[in-house]
């Protein structure tokens, strides 16, 4: 029934569903402010919800609004994750009621933040493969002119980077967004440089996450925090990906779990397999199959 509604009305139906699950209540009038609808059109909205979920509200004439039941189920999805980065950074798509009300959500300070009209000229660039010629700071070279073929902007969890063939190198490599200061296109570049070459992007490792066997004490709660079954995280990871998650997370990733200190809570099982990730060196603790463990 609901694929048959229009989209405003949906956004309507979806603002008094969001309102009911996260504020608990929600007055008539909040509807008609937001969506700036008159006096009958907000009561048809209210009866319409009613008739999808008759047992998700009810209404008190005293306090004039509408409350949440106990056997409330939400009509939209609300996807966990992608609610609370709308919520802590104050974002909203139209089906929610964020910027009505403060939600005591926060995150944590973003490292840097990428100047837009740059990550704009790199997805022209993605969307139209083309190629592109970039003024990029290293931390090795410093500042210089390089042409590069991107094919995917990616959050590694502390930064935003752009993951591209890079022609003075000859190889797929990570770009840091904020060290890009200019962009210009270029031609469309060759099959070889495209993403499906790029094989550290097409692999996928999958990766064994436990709670760490000599830092923890109760296990249980780790596997809580990580939805973990039977005592284990599986995750399947690019390869070019697999070193930042392990770092963002702060998996040991040794032989022995022998990271001793309390942030590492998770250790790599199949630790052996970072041998076919791309950037295995950042992963924590992680020592090349050819070196001796201590």
């Amino acid at each position: 029934m609901i694929d048959s509604i229009s989209y405003s009305q949906r956004q309507r139906l979806a603002y008094i569903d969001f309102c009911l699950l996260f504020k608990g209540a929600i007055h008539r009038q909040d509807l008609i402010s937001r969506f700036e609808v008159g006096l009958s059109a907000g009561s048809r909205d209210f009866t319409l919800y009613k008739e999808l979920a008759p047992d998700n509200l009810y209404y008190d004439p005293r306090e004039k609004r509408y409350f949440q039941t106990e056997s409330f189920t939400p009509v939209f999805e609300h996807d966990a994750k992608r609610t609370l980065v709308k919520l802590a950074n104050d974002i909203s798509d139209g089906f929610d009621a964020i910027g009505d009300i403060h939600f005591p959500v926060e995150s944590a300070s973003s490292l840097n933040v990428p100047d837009i009209f740059v990550v704009a000229k790199i997805v022209q660039a993605i969307v139209n493969n083309k190629a592109v010629s970039v003024i990029y700071t290293s931390l090795s070279s410093g500042s210089g002119a390089r042409e590069i073929v991107p094919h995917s902007i990616v959050d590694n969890g502390q930064r935003w980077h752009v993951r591209a063939f890079d022609r003075k190198s000859q190889s797929f490599r990570d770009f840091v967004l904020t060290r890009i200061s200019k962009v210009t296109l270029k031609s469309s570049p060759e099959v070889s440089e495209g993403i499906d070459c790029d094989e550290q992007w097409q692999k996928l490792i999958p990766l064994e996450v436990v709670p760490h066997p000599k830092n923890i004490k109760y296990p249980t709660a780790i596997e809580l925090d990580y939805a973990m079954q039977d005592g284990v995280l599986k995750l399947e990871v690019r390869a070019a990906m697999a070193g930042y998650l392990l770092r963002r997370w702060n998996v040991d990733c040794t032989k022995h779990a022998s990271l001793r200190t309390g942030e590492y809570q998770l250790w790599l099982r199949n630790h052996h397999l970072l041998v076919d990730a791309g950037n295995p060196a950042i992963a924590p603790g992680y020592i090349a199959p050819e070196a001796q463990y201590a």
